[in-house]
C-alpha cells in the first residue's frame, strides 16, 4: 500500500469515527449556562472541520483532509475530556479521569 492509499484510509476512518461520535455525543451541560455555549461551540467546531476535511477529500487533498477529520474529533475528545459533552462508556472518545 503507497503512503497516499493509507492516508486516504485514515482520512475515510476518521470521518466515520467522527460522524459517528457525533450522532452519540450529548451535551452535558444545563441550559443557558456558560458551559453550554462553550459545549456547542465545541460541537461546531467539530461540525465545521468535518465539513472541511469532506471538501478537500473531494478535491483529493487526502493529507489535508486527514487533518480536517482529526481535528473534528480533537474537538469532540476535548469536550468529553472537560466533561462538557457526555460520550462515557464508548471507545469513540477518550474518558475523562
Amino acid at each position: 500500500m503507497s503512503v497516499l492509499e493509507e492516508v486516504k484510509e485514515r482520512a475515510e476512518r476518521y470521518s466515520a469515527l467522527t460522524e459517528k461520535a457525533l450522532e452519540i455525543v450529548e451535551i452535558s451541560a444545563e441550559k443557558n449556562s456558560k458551559e453550554r455555549v462553550v459545549a456547542e461551540d465545541f460541537l461546531d467546531m467539530a461540525r465545521n472541520y468535518l465539513s472541511d476535511g469532506r471538501y478537500y477529500a473531494e478535491k483529493g487533498d487526502w493529507v489535508t483532509a486527514l487533518a480536517s477529520f482529526s481535528y473534528a474529533h480533537a474537538w469532540i475528545d476535548a469536550g468529553v475530556r472537560a466533561r462538557i459533552l457526555k460520550g462515557e462508556g464508548n471507545e469513540l472518545f477518550v474518558q475523562p479521569e
